[in-house]
């Protein structure tokens, strides 16, 4: 009733073939049509090449669709007003029979439910500059400290407060690992300069810890930390200036909670005149890739 599941995922899933799930915010919220369309299905494709079954997921007119089709996907990235959702905002969608763009915390639950291990996103959701004072977390942390599904990104969005982050995922049992990187990825930039504690070489080694933590019921994610390619990063000193500048129009524009990435996304966008849009897109293929690579290698575990 509540959930749809493509024959094509569903008869993966069946066979025991890797399949990789992939959000949908960046289709409405992330990027401007018909990049954004063309980016999706780009990334659907990279997961194809590298031996997966993508699973793009959104919600439509009510229903949770695990496996959007090429018609579906042109669709929400044409379609004005789709409610960014998060996970308080399911029961609400689902009743009300809305369009949703499911976060990383959506995409990770539903991702869940339908049995697929890995999702591949751009990056996380964290803890904003300033959440001491204004106590904006994002609800991706609380999701990853819960629900069974490894995520592989650039690490958070370049906009929060990355130590804060960091630190809020070691206090809920969260692993943070470096892939061929001792440093935490920082979206744009290829390092954040924040050591971590855990690096792996390849997808073999990522897909032992995540078979280690499922075999050991571990509840809760997993987060693959894959830094952008260093021909594509943008250096942290030159994007922090435009971040800086971002955040003081949104405060200026009293623009808060959900509302805050995508403005600061795009208002970063025009800063940069698309310069930030192409490390977007960089950053988000190259994970495509990673994530398929250690899909495949988990499935060989699990079989």
């Amino acid at each position: 009733m509540y959930i749809r599941i493509s024959k094509e995922v569903q008869n993966a899933i069946k066979n025991n073939k890797p399949v990789v799930a992939l959000e949908s915010t960046i289709i409405s919220h992330g990027m401007p049509y018909p990049e954004n369309v063309k980016t999706a299905l780009r990334v659907e494709e990279i997961v194809k090449e590298n031996g997966a079954v993508p699973a793009t997921i959104g919600i439509i007119d009510g229903v949770a669709v695990v496996g959007m089709s090429k018609e579906e996907i042109e669709e929400f990235g044409k379609r004005k007003n789709i409610v960014k959702a998060s996970r308080r905002d399911i029961p609400i969608i689902m009743a009300k029979k809305l369009w949703g763009a499911t976060t990383v915390a959506t995409t990770m639950y539903f991702a869940s439910l339908a049995g697929i291990e890995i999702f591949v996103t751009g990056g996380i959701g964290g803890v904003h500059r300033e959440a001491t004072k204004t106590f904006d977390i994002s609800a991706d942390l609380q999701e990853l400290a819960n629900t069974n599904v490894t995520v592989v990104c650039a690490g958070a969005k370049a906009i929060l407060d990355l130590p804060l982050t960091l630190e809020y995922l070691e206090t809920f049992g969260v692993p943070v690992i470096g892939y061929q990187s001792d440093e935490l990825a920082a979206f744009y930039s290829h390092t954040s300069h924040l050591k971590l504690d855990v690096r792996v070489n390849d997808a073999l080694e990522a897909a032992n810890i995540i078979y280690a933590k499922r075999k050991l019921n571990l509840k809760g994610g997993i987060l693959i930390s894959n830094p952008i390619p260093i021909e594509n990063e943008i250096s942290n000193d030159e994007i922090d200036v435009f971040i800086n500048e971002a955040l003081k129009e949104a405060a200026k524009n009293n623009i808060k909670g959900k509302d805050v990435t995508p403005f600061l996304l795009k208002t970063i966008c025009d800063k940069t005149g698309g310069k930030s849009l192409e490390a977007n897109k960089a950053l988000i293929f190259n994970n495509a890739k990673v994530g398929a690579m250690i899909a495949v290698e988990y499935k060989k575990l699990q079989k």
